[in-house]
């Protein structure tokens, strides 16, 4: 009985987590990262301002109930919890130090970001589809793309990120900690919180790049197949006015797109083989990565498309 009690105790302790975490913010900044968090301030509050005004403009129009304005809703949406999740945490750590964080409240940050993360990559996939249905076969577009298919799209990329994600959760939970309980971050990254464990994280790591290919790779192959068939069409027309404002179009959405993708890339790429990269700078990057393109969509896909921004200025 001993022997089993023993066992069982030693066993509770391997799996053991710590009650919380302690974020510390960007490391090797500590001193000036309380004037840092003014402009992440001002980038948050536009960037929320921006996607709802988006959001209200497209509810309320019924004339903008169309594919486009609906990926940009879901677009919206996404970058409003992409940047709540993680944006009112650092802000509290860049100028009340209040670095600790629970251990739920840690998983339930990791996986809004990365199943958001993943959503974000679905539309802006989609949203490219649409763009290349809409200029090569305008004709079938309304009958390809419904509503309801817009619909069933938005939600097959949101159930793909939580199927996806969800696995990260399980598989930290179950990891010993040993006490560890400082993260060298500004918010719970999966690798960042994985570098805490004392256990083989194999598994972990395996998984993460399993789905950082899955997400990322697709994604970004789909675009760029869509973008190259779009300007394949573009260079078609006889019009130079009507290439150079294609082109403009086009140069923006791709802008957008590369915001996106690039410091994601860079993040990932930095936690697995970038041991030579500062770590303020790897950690500035992964929180331009989720400020940046909110702050940037709205702009870009609002400012610049006339039906949505008539609406916009009506109100």
């Amino acid at each position: 009985a001993r022997d089993k009690k023993g066992f069982m105790s030693l066993n509770s302790t391997a799996f053991s987590h710590p009650p919380y975490f302690q974020l510390i913010g960007i490391p090797g900044l500590e001193k000036e990262q309380f004037w840092i968090a003014f402009p992440f301030c001002i980038m948050y509050a536009l960037a929320v301002l921006g996607n709802v005004t988006l959001l209200f403009v497209i509810k309320a129009e019924q004339s903008l109930h169309e594919p486009m304005y609906l990926f940009l809703a879901m677009l919206a949406f996404t970058d409003l919890v992409l940047s709540t999740s993680t944006l009112p945490k650092m802000l509290g750590i860049f100028w009340l130090g209040s670095g600790e964080i629970g251990f739920l409240s840690c998983l339930a940050q990791l996986f809004f970001i990365h199943t958001f993360s993943s959503v974000e990559s679905g539309v802006l996939m989609a949203m490219a589809l649409d763009r290349y249905i809409a200029i090569c076969c305008p004709l079938r577009h309304s009958s390809i793309l419904s509503v309801q298919v817009v619909v069933a799209l938005g939600s097959l990329v949101l159930v793909r990120g939580v199927l996806l994600v969800s696995p990260f959760c399980f598989l930290l939970r179950r990891m010993p900690f040993c006490q560890h309980h400082v993260i060298s971050h500004s918010y719970c990254e999966h690798m960042a919180v994985v570098k805490l464990a004392c256990g083989d994280t194999r598994v972990n790591v395996i998984y993460g790049l399993f789905v950082a290919f899955m997400v990322i790779g697709s994604d970004m192959i789909l675009i760029s197949v869509s973008y190259t068939m779009i300007l394949r069409v573009v260079m078609r027309l006889s019009s130079t006015e009507a290439r150079l404002k294609a082109f403009s179009t086009c140069a923006s959405h791709i802008s957008v797109i590369l915001a996106f993708y690039v410091p994601a890339l860079f993040t990932f790429l930095t936690h697995r083989f970038g041991q030579s990269i500062p770590p303020h700078v790897h950690i500035m990057v992964a929180i331009l990565y989720l400020i940046v393109p909110p702050m940037l969509n709205p702009i870009v896909y609002g400012v610049r498309t006339k039906n949505l921004w008539d609406r916009v200025v009506l109100l």
